[in-house]
């Protein structure tokens, strides 16, 4: 997913510096405004995709999806030479690729500080047996309760 939304991002990056009309002078970020904020929001992503999880990942995915297939439509209606244009459809389908992979498999990807817990955290079971006695063992008094 990382290396989607890299390739993505330079490739939409690289087609907004992009000569498309030589004789107005005019460049992809020109042509097509927002290659340059997209390629931003594919580098936000990945530390976006990275920090967040559960449901609020999802939707990180299904806005980044979202944001490839808006790229995908501004590129095909842009006018302006095939590289350029054949950039930003590559970009766009490596975005929306980040995107379905964010929604499909962004549960199981990995957490920042998932496998971390703070210092001192007692752990919690659903048994209150298993409480009493997990107490014993850390050295706790059970029974005391302030």
């Amino acid at each position: 997913m990382v290396a989607l939304l890299v390739a993505a991002a330079a490739a939409l990056g690289g087609a907004s510096g992009l000569t498309w009309d030589a004789a107005d002078d005019l460049d992809g970020g020109d042509v097509v405004p927002a290659l340059v904020p997209l390629a931003l929001l594919c580098l936000a992503a990945i530390a976006a995709a990275v920090a967040l999880g559960g449901w609020a990942r999802g939707a990180l995915g299904g806005a980044v999806l979202l944001a490839g297939v808006a790229a995908g439509v501004q590129g095909a209606g842009a006018d302006g030479p095939p590289t350029g244009r054949g950039l930003v459809l590559a970009g766009a389908a490596l975005v929306v690729a980040a995107g379905a992979l964010l929604l499909v498999r962004g549960a199981a990807m990995p957490k920042l500080g998932g496998g971390y817990r703070a210092p001192g955290a007692v752990e919690r079971t659903a048994d209150p047996e298993r409480e009493l006695w997990n107490a014993l063992e850390r050295g706790d008094d059970p029974t005391d309760r302030d």
